[in-house]
């Protein structure tokens, strides 16, 4: 069992999201390639009934730090399962069945409409790595097998191993990596020689998205494949930052992710990584990624309302990127910065101080200095330095934002061009 990292030490309008690397961890990993179908993996001497069930035990009574993502979890068993040969092809130019949008209904929504509509949809991931196992879930995207999950997923078959994905009929077909992209958490997969029957999801617009909305989330928390759950988006642009230590590398490990996330809850436990998040309608709106817990003590792990999703929009940029090309590419300020309040007129409010300008950047070009206050871009309010990270993240190079800027008391509005990260 892999030891969930430690919180990082952060202000209190973040929140830490801290990820694990197995599903008896934590981190925003969905569980066992679908976890109805760990009970059909091969087992080279694998474990017994009483085994798996104490397994699972143990796995809830994991310490899931103080704020954690929602990881998936490492195999009970040895051997993937086999899988289907997949004999049939499809092509670009094949259209995929895609969801249909669910009609609105008055009042509450229809869940076991948006449930029979979107599953077919959803997947769940095994990934066996040379040293270690993990699993996750995903959402496919096209007729050609491309699926979205979350990097900590899949970034232990980087360097060679296999991944298995589970179709919601149970059927199972080997995937490769197309992509990575650690910054924002996400990877995209590839099946290999994919059905012609599959069933593409709606994406959706997270711009639209307002707090209270009702929201549903798919995955395998636990391992408990095709869970269902439903809540509300309790919140919008929350800065949430992510110690990734799924990688060899040391600059892996240290790496923090960032992201605005969607705030919901609905419940969200280790195994719903890489699961998506939808409206009543039945639209992809979030990829669920990391979730918050008291402390590390049995009674105070698991959901306690507080899940995190990345939104839709980035989701679909980084993974057009990564389709296209093998990688995404993010954009740059340019400064180092803080989090700070600073004085407007008579109020006081949060921002992103700048401790630094880089020479050459984005941000010297466009004029700003050293003590600059930047409390909000593009219309957005800035509270902090990471959500001006995160609000960052979500554009590309080349494009253009409005910075409101405090300097000597004064709020003005800078243009910036941002460059490539």
């Amino acid at each position: 069992m892999t030891e969930p990292q430690r919180p990082l030490r952060i202000p209190l309008e973040e929140v830490a999201v801290v990820p694990a690397q197995s599903m008896d961890t934590a981190r925003f990993t969905p569980p066992p390639a679908s976890r109805a179908q760990e009970s059909h993996r091969g087992r080279r001497g694998g474990p017994g009934w009483a085994s798996l069930i104490l397994a699972m035990i143990l796995a809830v009574l994991v310490t899931l730090a103080v704020v954690f993502g929602v990881w998936g979890a490492q195999s009970p068993f040895d051997t993937a399962p086999a899988m289907t040969g997949g004999s049939s092809e499809t092509t670009d130019s094949e259209p995929a069945d895609v969801v249909e949008p669910v009609e609105a209904t008055e009042g509450a929504p229809d869940w076991q409409a948006v449930a029979a509509a979107v599953r077919p949809a959803t997947v769940s991931i095994l990934v066996e790595g040379a040293t270690e196992a993990a699993s996750g879930s995903g959402v496919i995207i096209d007729s050609s097998g491309h699926i979205i999950t979350n990097h900590h997923v899949v970034s232990g078959a980087a360097q060679g191993g296999n991944i298995t994905v589970t179709l919601h009929d149970g059927r199972l077909y080997s995937a490769t990596i197309t992509g990575t992209d650690p910054t924002t958490d996400l990877a995209v997969l590839t099946l290999d020689n994919p059905p012609t029957d599959l069933t593409a999801a709606l994406l959706g617009d997270s711009s639209t998205l307002e707090v209270g909305q009702p929201v549903m989330a798919i995955g395998a928390p636990l391992g408990l494949a095709d869970t269902v759950t439903t809540g509300i988006i309790s919140a919008l642009d929350r800065p949430v930052a992510v110690s990734s230590s799924a990688d060899s590398s040391a600059q892996a490990q240290t790496e923090v992710v960032v992201t605005n996330a969607i705030q919901i809850d609905a419940s969200i436990n280790p195994g719903n990584s890489g699961g998506p998040l939808f409206n009543a309608q039945g639209a992809v709106v979030g990829i669920n990624s990391s979730i918050a817990s008291m402390g590390s003590s049995s009674s105070e792990a698991g959901s306690i309302g507080l899940g995190f999703a990345i939104p839709v929009n980035l989701a679909k940029s980084v993974a057009s990127q990564i389709i296209e090309t093998g990688s995404a590419q993010h954009a740059m300020l340019g400064v180092q910065i803080s989090t700070s309040s600073v004085l407007v007129g008579e109020d006081n409010r949060l921002g992103a101080l700048v401790a630094t300008v880089n020479p050459g950047s984005a941000a010297e070009a466009a004029g700003l200095i050293q003590g600059d206050v930047i409390v909000g871009i593009n219309g957005s309010s800035v509270t902090s330095g990471p959500s001006l990270t995160g609000y960052v993240r979500r554009y590309s190079a080349g494009d253009q934002v409005t910075l409101d800027v405090v300097r000597n008391g004064v709020q003005q509005q800078v243009l910036v061009t941002l460059q490539q990260r």
